[in-house]
């Protein structure tokens, strides 16, 4: 297991009140959790994966989640088992998606 930690700074879109949870562990997959937490405007982003050493793409989807998205005072939680960098970003898009329609 390998554990990553990314924190952004400066983000404009806050969340909704209530977490979200998408995705499944499981061969392949990973899961999300996304809340809304004080951070005085920062994203952070905890990552445990099964996929040692792919540390430089994970820094490069998650900078890419990051300019996409935006986010304030947001805690994201992933638990992966080797899904691929689409999923990833799939995934983190679902969680948003969700996360800001509670906020409308």
């Amino acid at each position: 297991m390998e554990t990553l930690h990314y924190r952004f700074e400066q983000g404009q879109r806050r969340l909704g009140a209530a977490a979200q949870l998408v995705g499944v562990v499981g061969s392949g997959n990973l899961e999300v959790l996304i809340e809304s937490t004080p951070l005085q405007g920062a994203c952070t982003i905890d990552i445990n994966t099964a996929a040692v050493g792919f540390g430089p793409i994970w820094e490069a989807v998650m900078r890419d989640f990051h300019q996409r998205w935006q986010l304030a005072d947001a805690r994201i939680s992933i638990n992966d088992v080797g899904a691929t960098p689409a999923v990833v970003s799939l995934r983190l898009d679902q969680a948003v998606e969700a996360a800001l329609g509670d906020a409308t």
